[in-house]
């Protein structure tokens, strides 16, 4: 969510901005602001002189009465509950006003980086840089599912008689794996000196609300019936909300928290081929990472989040690119961001592994994470949050990138103290 002050003050800018996400529907919204907020200031400006008037002509009755004046008293008194009862038409239509302008401002997009490149969606996503060789062997690389069934790891038709589609169990090596990839993305962030967290996996509809837009909560969110709790997308959503309502001291930012959760997510709509198996699911882990600081701190951040999930994805063989998102593809609470994409040697393409974004003070405005500086003066933080891995699609960037010929999988190094010491993997089929 942006200023109010801002978008007072600069309604163009905000309306150019609305244009460059391609969101014109929501041009309207500006003026509608505008206007109710104008009634907003208007009403309560008018009740503050009311209460102020009351104060002052109900301290006149007393004395009026004392002195033997009670017709006058009776005026005076008369005159109080006028201003009491235009009190009472007034303090319910300054609610109305401010909660339709609060409701408006919900919905209008923050101001993206002038450096994000403009389009409609993600087909305007701009190639940054690539990181490793992207390889095609000699020989054919089977399906990820495929790949797992030769080491018995996995069985989708159980899940879908246990819960329906969109769910799977990991079984034996490659479970194992899924494990020691989420262990290995935790002490690799420990080691870039961020605080380990387990998050509460369901949070509440202020919470939601505070971290995402309306659109991102319908079609990602599932709701727990009879109570105000939602099941979480992904855990920055619930470490964000760790700050909620806070006032921080400004010497102690950042706070630079990792986190390891389930993820839950309605994944509504049809998906070809390449989406199935554990590539586009309804329950996964991800190891994840945020960042609260200061304002002017928040871009250095930034380039720093995107390339630890870069460093981590080539320590284990894997090799990606980042891809800068145009205004169409970015979510209505981000400045910036940007994808990072693992190369599939069998699609002979990159796909999407990871997301690293600034939200610059959209999520703090609405939540009310306050910091405080040093001259006392208190100001909204900015927040930032990546993708460390989801070893669901890093699963598949893995396994297609070490496969060998026979059939086997190679360990990585890095990973292999999470493995017991395997270097290599061998399937049973």
């Amino acid at each position: 969510m942006i200023d109010l002050k801002f978008l007072r003050e600069n309604p163009d800018l905000v309306k150019e901005n609305i244009k460059k996400k391609f969101q014109d529907h929501k041009l309207p919204l500006v003026d509608e602001v505008i206007e109710y907020d104008k009634k907003a200031r208007e009403a309560q400006q008018e009740a503050d002189d009311l209460r102020a008037k009351k104060n002052q002509v109900s301290k006149q009755i007393g004395a009026l009465m004392a002195q033997g004046k009670k017709e006058e008293a009776e005026a005076v008194k008369a005159e109080v509950a006028q201003i009491s009862k235009r009190l009472t038409e007034l303090e319910p239509l300054e609610k109305e006003y401010q909660d339709k302008v609060l409701e408006d401002m919900m919905k209008i997009p923050n101001i993206i980086d002038p450096s994000v490149p403009i389009g409609k969606d993600d087909t305007f996503n701009v190639e940054n840089e690539k990181f490793g060789e992207p390889v095609v062997p000699d020989f054919e690389i089977p399906y990820h599912t495929d790949i797992m069934e030769r080491f018995d790891g996995i069985d989708l038709d159980a899940a879908g008689k246990v819960a329906g589609n969109g769910f799977y169990y990991l079984m034996g090596d490659i479970a194992r794996l899924h494990s020691a990839m989420t262990a290995y993305a935790r002490d690799f962030m420990i080691g870039k000196g961020f605080t380990y967290c387990i998050p509460p996996f369901m949070i509440r509809s202020n919470v939601v609300t505070g971290v995402m837009s309306f659109e991102e909560m319908d079609a990602m969110m599932y709701k727990i019936e009879g109570e105000d709790l939602y099941l979480i997308g992904t855990s920055e959503h619930s470490m964000i909300g760790k700050f909620i309502d806070t006032i921080n001291d400004e010497s102690k930012l950042p706070y630079t928290l990792t986190s390891y959760s389930p993820c839950f997510r309605k994944e509504k709509g049809a998906h070809g081929i390449e989406e199935r198996g554990v590539y586009r699911i309804h329950q996964f882990e991800k190891q994840e990472m945020i960042v609260v600081c200061k304002p002017q701190d928040s871009k250095e951040w930034y380039e720093k989040m995107w390339k630890y999930t870069v460093e981590l994805f080539r320590s284990l063989d894997v090799p990606v690119r980042t891809l800068e998102c145009c205004s169409g593809d970015l979510a209505d609470l981000k400045v910036k961001s940007c994808d990072v994409e693992a190369w599939s040697p069998r699609q002979k393409k990159y796909f999407e592994v990871g997301s690293c974004s600034n939200l610059g003070d959209a999520q703090a405005r609405r939540l009310k994470i306050r910091v405080k500086g040093e001259d006392g003066k208190k100001y909204f933080a900015h927040t930032l949050n990546n993708t460390v891995v989801a070893p669901p699609r890093m699963l598949i960037a893995f396994l297609e990138n070490n496969l060998n010929a026979d059939g086997s999988v190679n360990i990585p190094k890095a990973l292999q103290p999470y493995m017991g010491g395997t270097e290599k993997l061998i399937p049973k089929h």
